[in-house]
């Protein structure tokens, strides 16, 4: 079944620009089209752009995409190179959630610091409570966070 850009937009959810962009770029390569040179797009394409979607999320540029797209139609000889680039990548994506993972940590300190300040009327009771009083989750973050004053 064929598909229209307007049909392809919806489908997957972003604009028919972006979808063109893509196609411009060359990050589309089974790209069919009509007589008239219209796009037309197939449950192949759909995947493709996931995979274009997929990548860019993870903090590739259009550039790079197109180096991938590049590597991965010359075949099987470029293999490693294409291991290599979602390896790169992966490292890249998992030192982020760390960092964002010690920083969701630190808001949750803080959230709970501010909720029993706010109940207690103020911040000296969550800032002199024994570490040994709080719940278990929240002392662990502390000490990982070395949250101790502010």
């Amino acid at each position: 079944m064929l598909y229209t850009i307007g049909d392809a937009a919806k489908k997957m959810g972003l604009s028919a620009s972006t979808i063109r962009y893509y196609d411009k770029e060359g990050l589309l390569p089974h790209m069919n089209r009509s007589e008239s040179g219209i796009r037309m797009f197939t449950e192949d394409d759909f995947e493709w752009i996931q995979v274009v979607e997929r990548l860019k999320k993870s903090g590739l540029s259009i550039k790079e995409i197109k180096q991938y797209v590049d590597l991965y139609l010359k075949g099987d000889s470029t293999l490693e190179e294409r291991r290599e680039l979602f390896y790169a990548r992966k490292k890249i994506l998992e030192e982020q959630m760390e960092s964002l993972r010690q920083t969701l940590d630190f808001l949750t300190y803080k959230c709970w610091f501010y909720d029993t300040a706010v109940e207690a009327g103020t911040a000296d009771v969550p800032h002199e409570m024994d570490p040994a009083d709080m719940p278990d989750d929240i002392r662990e973050i502390k000490l990982r966070c070395g949250v101790s004053k502010y």
